[in-house]
């Protein structure tokens, strides 16, 4: 396997710790993140005025010589797989598609194959991003199995940082269509005295907590005010159905984007998704609340109905701003036709 060497200057007034001016003073050309050159230092490949150094809190002066061999990114172990995708735009750097409800971003030990990253695979061929030491397309944030929506998928290094720096900074615009159980609305009452929620000009619904994975169950995640990751999720009311009314379509904008956050935060606020299996998204209904189509509509569900509508950022390496819209999938669509009759 080949490499290459990345030699370059420590600036004037480097910070304290290695690590952060190797990160601050590398060329933007070598994309190499902090977490990569963390890794490439505990291999001893960063070499200092023709010594080698391990240690990322070891100080380093201005003017010292810096190079890193970065070994050439090897061949994924995941192997490619001729699967349908549906690509909402391409490009060199980057591609945004519309996953399907029931796939899986990427594979795990339940999900080997036929995952997105597989398709992707077979669809990108050579023109993959190396982030990471390993030839792959770079995953910069991700959508759960039973969601549909648009995603967006590194193919260049350049790409792969600069995408992940906007999730990192929540730049990014993402917009999720759900059904709810009952209205989420300023004019409820219960809502002002749930911790964590409150509302926002336009009677928007606007959740901010902190996650953490469930104590007691590992796939779930659970709402905190201390010791989590801070996530704020805002809520706005489209669509009621149901005399009275029982469910509802709703707009979700992440600020964070935490694990199952959408599902989780309203279910704390007390309107879980319409089938949700994880967060208490299989109640029952009123019989006589919505039709008989509607009714059966709802109950036989079988996933969260969430779908991730919109989403929008800057292009990485272009600087172009994009913004993307996804349309309903059939089962949602077919869903809320139901719910209206």
């Amino acid at each position: 396997m080949g490499a290459s060497i990345i030699s370059f200057a420590v600036q004037d007034d480097p910070p304290q710790r290695l690590d952060k001016a190797l990160s601050r003073d590398v060329p933007e050309s070598a994309s190499l993140s902090r977490t990569r050159l963390a890794r490439l230092l505990d291999a001893g490949a960063v070499v200092i005025d023709g010594a080698v150094q391990r240690d990322p809190k070891a100080k380093v002066a201005a003017g010292a010589q810096v190079q890193i061999t970065v070994e050439e990114a090897s061949e994924s172990h995941i192997a490619p797989e001729d699967i349908p995708l549906d690509v909402i735009f391409e490009d060199d750097d980057l591609i945004v598609v519309n996953k399907p409800a029931g796939m899986v971003v990427h594979p795990a030990p339940g999900t080997p194959s036929g995952t997105l990253v597989n398709a992707l695979l077979h669809h990108f061929g050579g023109n993959l991003s190396g982030v990471g030491g390993s030839k792959r397309p770079g995953i910069v944030h991700r959508i759960d199995k039973d969601t549909s929506g648009l995603l967006v998928v590194a193919k260049s290094d350049a790409a792969h940082h600069g995408l992940a720096a906007q999730f990192a900074a929540h730049t990014a615009e993402r917009a999720y269509l759900a059904i709810t159980h009952a209205v989420p609305e300023a004019s409820d009452p219960r809502l002002r005295g749930v911790r964590g929620v409150s509302f926002e000009t336009g009677g928007v619904l606007k959740i901010t907590t902190q996650l953490a994975r469930h104590k007691h169950d590992r796939q779930r995640q659970a709402v905190l005010f201390d010791n989590g990751r801070h996530a704020v999720t805002r809520v706005k009311l489209v669509e009621r159905f149901g005399e009275p009314a029982c469910l509802a379509l709703v707009e979700c904008r992440l600020e964070t984007g935490r694990t199952h956050q959408i599902r989780v935060h309203m279910a704390h606020a007390g309107h879980g998704l319409l089938g949700d299996p994880s967060y208490g998204g299989r109640r029952k209904l009123p019989a006589k609340a919505l039709s008989e189509a509607g009714l059966e509509a709802a109950k036989s569900f079988d996933r969260q109905a969430l779908h991730a509508a919109l989403l929008g950022f800057e292009h990485p390496v272009s600087g172009e701003m994009l913004r993307f819209e996804a349309d309903l999938p059939e089962d949602m669509a077919q869903l809320l036709q139901k719910l209206r009759s």
